[in-house]
């Protein structure tokens, strides 16, 4: 059995009209890129965590085809909300159409086999940024950015807040005992040159193995980002970025 992930899927098969062909020629039926290199690669018995951005649904009823498409292939999953998932909402409302092979990270933790999971998807921080590393391109859906999110104290806030989640769902990592600890946030937890965050020192403190995430996108080539620092792997897994291949993380 082994362990694999890829994040910020943007699917929209119950939104057609949100295709990710606008954002470049390599996005182009990237779908069928990801379900080729899904079923060349995982097995039924493999888990697969997929650390955000998962549909353009807006409306729980339009992501039901995105879920029943991510069921379709073989493997567990577990999924973590990105910020581009609006369509998350209630967990309860979420699990009732939920598929059996799918399951949920928020304020809790997964258990499979020796393997726990945990995380949440945090949010921009000063502490950090990435633009040295971005190719910049227009954004064609980029939307006028509200007062509140342009407000740097509200940023923190939210900030503040998911830190909180971080360590809510971490906590629950004691009680499945996996030795093997895996972290998943969407939101990158630490910067490109590894120097301690708030996020990261979290992530020791509940002695996590493996941090996997996602959110940056057009990703200069070339340039070493991320690492191991203090014991923790952290690997960028969005799937532009792995070229929509999904990346082995154990066996």
């Amino acid at each position: 059995m082994a362990i694999w992930t890829l994040a910020d899927l943007h699917l929209s098969f119950g939104v057609p009209d949100k295709e990710m062909d606008l954002f470049g020629e390599h996005w182009k039926h990237h779908a069928a890129k990801i379900q080729e290199h899904w079923l060349a690669s995982i097995k039924p018995d493999d888990l697969v965590l997929i650390p955000g951005d998962i549909s353009w649904a807006m409306r729980l009823e339009d992501v039901r085809p995105d879920l029943e498409w991510i069921h379709s292939l073989p493997g567990t999953k577990v999924i973590l909300k990105g910020n581009h998932d609006y369509w998350w909402g209630s967990l309860g409302q979420i699990k009732k159409i939920l598929p059996s092979s799918i399951h949920l990270i928020q304020n809790n933790a997964f258990h499979w086999g020796d393997v726990s999971i945990a995380g949440a998807r945090l949010w921009d921080t000063p502490e950090y940024g990435f633009g040295q590393f971005i190719e910049y391109r227009e954004n064609p859906r980029a939307q006028i950015l509200t007062a509140r999110e342009k407000d740097q104290d509200e940023a923190e806030r939210i900030f503040q807040r998911e830190l909180g989640r971080l360590e809510l769902s971490l906590k629950c990592l004691d009680k499945l005992s996996g030795p093997v600890r895996i972290a998943m946030t969407h939101y990158p937890p630490i910067g490109a040159d590894l120097k301690d965050s708030r996020a990261s020192q979290i992530l020791e403190k509940y002695k996590i193995h493996t941090c996997v995430f996602g959110h940056l996108h057009n990703v200069k080539r070339g340039i070493p980002l991320f690492g191991e620092k203090n014991g923790i792997r952290y690997l960028l897994t969005s799937c532009d970025y792995l070229d929509f291949q999904p990346l082995k993380i154990f066996e």
